[in-house]
């Protein structure tokens, strides 16, 4: 059974939680591996390398969506064919464990099933997001304390 005055909260904190993650990965790219080498590595694994600006552009707007809470189950649905792209690509190969060389595709897996369960589960408690009733009227935001 769920409890229906604690689930909003725990939507909260994996909402949060995925996009810390994908803002820390897109700091990755972007201030570690900067966008040309993120873009020259797309490049050696046969992709356009201009495909990681749009990665990296989708990863920073996805994380900061999820943050705040606006068009969640959108921000999450659009992280999951970065990470399948990325265990079919790059993780795969390594095996299972994400410890073996290269990174096996255990994180990612895991990572774009949590995004499907926060787009199945919402926004969740304080989400920064269209109210229905006052977006029909003037586009306006409102803070929802639950979902």
């Amino acid at each position: 059974m769920i409890d229906s005055r604690t689930a909003p909260y725990a939507a909260l904190v994996l909402r949060v939680t995925l996009g810390a993650l994908f803002l820390a990965h897109a700091s990755l790219k972007l201030f570690v591996f900067t966008p040309a080498g993120t873009a020259k590595f797309f490049g050696s694994l046969g992709f356009p390398p201009e495909l990681a600006y749009l990665i990296m552009t989708v990863e920073v707007l996805s994380g900061i969506a999820l943050i705040l809470g606006v068009w969640t189950r959108y921000a999450a649905l659009a992280g999951i064919p970065i990470l399948l792209g990325a265990i079919f690509t790059v993780h795969g190969a390594a095996g299972f464990f994400f410890t073996n060389p290269k990174g096996g595709w255990e994180f990612p897996a895991f990572w774009a099933i949590a995004l499907a369960a926060q787009a199945l589960l919402g926004d969740g408690a304080f989400a920064l997001r269209f109210s229905r009733d006052v977006e029909a009227a003037n586009g306006q935001l409102s803070v929802a304390s639950s979902r």
